[in-house]
């Protein structure tokens, strides 16, 4: 999944764009409603992910469930969370086309898992 590719799956399952807040490439996704991220794409130098090779990649930051993170971190293509906490946030190279279905289903737990609480009204 590319950067655009992401990008045009959020605004149509959530109605959000990217976010522009450095001026520069990295873009957070964020709820409508209370402006939390759910998500972060940043543009990182791979030795910064423990790469041997030289270049820039993308990343996608996504919120997870604390139990899944290390599992996640066992395949190919996850890495600790790149400036965020690493119990919560996990990062996902993007351009991958064989994780296109798993990105989808961390950004739909990302999503869920920073969404406002719901408030109790009384009528």
């Amino acid at each position: 999944m590319t950067r655009q590719e992401l990008f045009d799956w959020c605004r149509q399952q959530y109605g959000t764009e990217p976010d522009y807040p450095w001026n520069d490439w990295n873009a957070v996704l964020r709820h409508t409603d209370n402006n939390k991220w759910y998500g972060v794409v940043l543009e990182v130098d791979r030795r910064k992910l423990g790469l041997a090779d030289e270049g820039i990649v993308d990343i996608l930051n996504v919120k997870c469930d604390p139990v899944m993170i290390g599992s996640l971190r066992m395949q190919n293509g996850f890495y600790p969370a790149y400036h965020m906490n690493k119990d919560k946030w996990i990062s996902i190279m993007l351009d991958r086309p064989e994780s296109d279905e798993t990105i989808k289903g961390l950004l739909t737990l990302s999503y869920e898992l920073t969404k406002g609480k719901s408030k109790n009204i009384k009528s």
